[in-house]
């Protein structure tokens, strides 16, 4: 499998930029907890987005695993990816949580996409009021489409594998890892990026957006 992820070495202290490679796709990753920064690649990504179609951004969260039931962790790092465009937001160090992102998340007009994406739509609106108005669970699309209701039950390697017929990496090591860091390992930004750009992927191929098979 063709995966890697280049530092682009930006001198900016307010974010970092990676090319994350998957297979022949590459990624370009902003990371960043800036809000000008966030709001900046909001404004450039609807700008690049092709009007012709309905904006879907593949969305994730990540947060410092719940190892005890007393324990509740908020979410740490933010994911979205539009087309080959991704922004990690370390949601922790944010000094303030922009407005551009509460209207990008609400816009009705965006499907935000993921699987088993209501909980982490839920874990954005208990820990910082950030409400996701459209999203969109792939695995029962995926089910009807291919006919296979096992993938309703399925995590995000399955239905990579069978819709894109193509394999991603999802280590133990770094999902049960310490998202909370303010300096995340590369190994933590390539599987972030990965897992919004993936769902967006296949979003695509399970032609999300249509009329036929729009969730609310």
């Amino acid at each position: 499998m063709n995966l890697r992820i280049v530092d682009k070495e930006e001198q900016d202290n307010r974010y970092d930029l990676f090319d994350v490679h998957f297979h022949s796709d590459v990624i370009k990753t902003t990371v960043t907890p800036d809000p000008d920064i966030i709001t900046q690649w909001i404004s450039e990504t609807v700008s690049s987005h092709s009007g012709n179609r309905r904006l879907i951004a593949g969305l994730d969260v990540e947060w410092r695993p719940n190892f005890n039931r007393n324990q509740q962790n908020p979410a740490a790092v933010l994911q979205i990816c539009v087309d080959r465009r991704c922004l990690i937001i370390q949601l922790l160090y944010c000094r303030s949580i922009p407005e551009s992102l509460f209207n990008f998340l609400g816009n009705r007009e965006y499907d935000f996409v993921g699987i088993g994406i209501e909980s982490d739509v839920e874990k954005l609106l208990e820990d910082y009021e950030l409400n996701v108005k459209n999203m969109v669970d792939l695995r029962g699309i995926a089910a009807d489409v291919y006919g296979m209701k096992n993938l309703k039950n399925a995590g995000l390697k399955e239905l990579c594998n069978v819709v894109l017929e193509k394999e991603i990496v999802k280590p133990k090591s770094v999902t049960m890892g310490r998202w909370d860091s303010e300096w995340l390992s590369l190994n933590q930004i390539q599987y972030a990026c990965l897992d919004a750009f993936v769902s967006s992927e296949i979003a695509k191929h399970l032609n999300v957006g249509a009329a036929s098979t729009r969730r609310y």
